[in-house]
């Protein structure tokens, strides 16, 4: 088959046909089915597909197929004007944010010149000055990733958290002898409980770590959570995957080691590849075991009888050595929503009424740059010099106000 018979097959494809082989191309993991951006940019061109056939947008919005034709839309029908007319719908039909417009139109134009790579289009119809000229400016922001713990906050969400961990093992500890043991295990449960969210709010506020680094991405299969075989104590570091798609080790500071060694000594995890923050979901913890001690011959009834016997599944599972997932981002955020309520932390922010995980590392971000400027706080942050620059540019700013306003009062004084 000639290439001119290939592309004009191509150009006579629906837009649809093309989708899972893009995403399979951008997609992360074995297979290419995991990822952020996969799930992102495939909810962003089903929206486009949508759009072009008229069943989204304005009432008299047909679509982009002529209105005496009657077939699904396909490249032949693509040209700089569509595009143009989607960043219209685009910024004013959906009522989006102007930096998350940029965002939803940055998912169809790569996929734009995905399609000219591999045939389907003669050209980058979607990065054509005509077709982006509708696109409102970007104003540099990331939506709702401004938020930086101040010390103030810092300091009262790791005392409180700090508090409970410490009043939680000295009851666990301190236990008369005569205690039952369905009552040791729920004391030793709330320990465990406490420590493990001391830990990770020592580490989220003191690392600077990305959260996606820590725990596990249920959308990219290469990010499983950190796991005790993955951290030094000793030589203070940690293993994790970092954003850029390879191993690297992060720092853990002073603060972060006491924390991690007080519970690591009271999980007693039973093998290195347990994870660090194993997920406490009573749900998915007895269904986890219950499929475990299945596959290894118990009978039903015998299962039931054995977990009648812990206060918790996930002691029976540590006394088993059934490893349960990490907690995932997501159950990170739900932790740290309930602690910033029980801590009465007072958050003043658009859209985050708790201290996100993210605002623990613009946080450390803002301490690094402030006390040792922004190559160290660049490789502290994982980061390089010219992107911490412009995300910490205030303190830069900031910082020269107060030099113009000391030149000012030397010059007028």
């Amino acid at each position: 088959m000639t290439p001119d018979k290939t592309s004009r097959e191509r150009a006579e494809q629906s837009l649809a046909n093309s989708f899972e082989r893009y995403l399979q191309d951008k997609g992360k993991g074995r297979g290419g089915d995991g990822g952020n951006y996969r799930r992102n940019a495939a909810r962003e061109l089903e929206r486009f597909a949508e759009w072009a056939a008229g069943d989204r947008g304005a009432d008299d919005w047909t679509g982009i197929v002529p209105d005496d034709v009657d077939r699904e839309p396909t490249f032949e029908d693509l040209d700089e004007r569509v595009f143009r007319e989607y960043a219209r719908h685009l910024g004013g039909d959906r009522g989006l944010k102007q930096n998350t417009v940029q965002t939803y139109y940055r998912y169809i134009s790569a996929w734009c010149g995905w399609c000219v790579n591999e045939g389907y289009l003669e050209a980058h119809f979607a990065q054509r000055a005509s077709a982006m000229a509708p696109l409102p400016e970007d104003d540099g922001r990331k939506p709702g990733d401004q938020q930086a713990w101040t010390s103030e906050q810092r300091h009262a969400l790791t005392r409180h958290v700090d508090e409970r961990a410490r009043d939680a093992v000295e009851a666990y500890t301190t236990l008369p002898e005569d205690t039952g043991p369905i009552d040791k295990q729920r004391a030793r449960y709330a320990a465990l409980k406490a420590a493990r969210d001391r830990a990770l709010v020592f580490v989220l506020a003191y690392t600077a770590v990305r959260v996606g680094e820590l725990l596990r991405d249920p959308n990219d299969p290469r990010r499983r959570g950190v796991r005790w075989e993955d951290l030094s104590l000793d030589d203070g570091s940690m293993d994790v995957y970092r954003k850029k798609q390879q191993w690297d080790a992060a720092s853990l500071p002073d603060p972060v080691i006491s924390p991690l060694r007080s519970y690591r000594q009271l999980m007693d995890p039973p093998t290195e590849r347990w994870p660090v923050f194993p997920t406490f979901d009573q749900r998915t913890l007895a269904g986890l075991i219950q499929e475990e001690l299945a596959e290894r011959g118990e009978r039903p009834e015998a299962i039931t009888e054995y977990r009648d016997e812990y206060a918790r599944d996930l002691l029976l599972a540590l006394d088993e050595d059934i490893r349960p997932p990490s907690i995932t981002t997501d159950g990170a955020r739900s932790i740290l929503q309930r602690l910033s309520e029980a801590a009465e932390i007072d958050i003043d922010h658009p859209k985050h009424d708790y201290l996100a995980p993210h605002g623990g590392r613009r946080g450390m971000g803002e301490v690094l740059v402030r006390a040792f400027g922004y190559t160290v706080a660049a490789r502290y942050l994982d980061n390089s010099e010219e992107m911490v620059r412009e995300r910490y540019s205030h303190i830069e700013a900031g910082e020269l106000g107060d030099v113009a306003t000391e030149a000012l009062s030397e010059i007028d004084g």
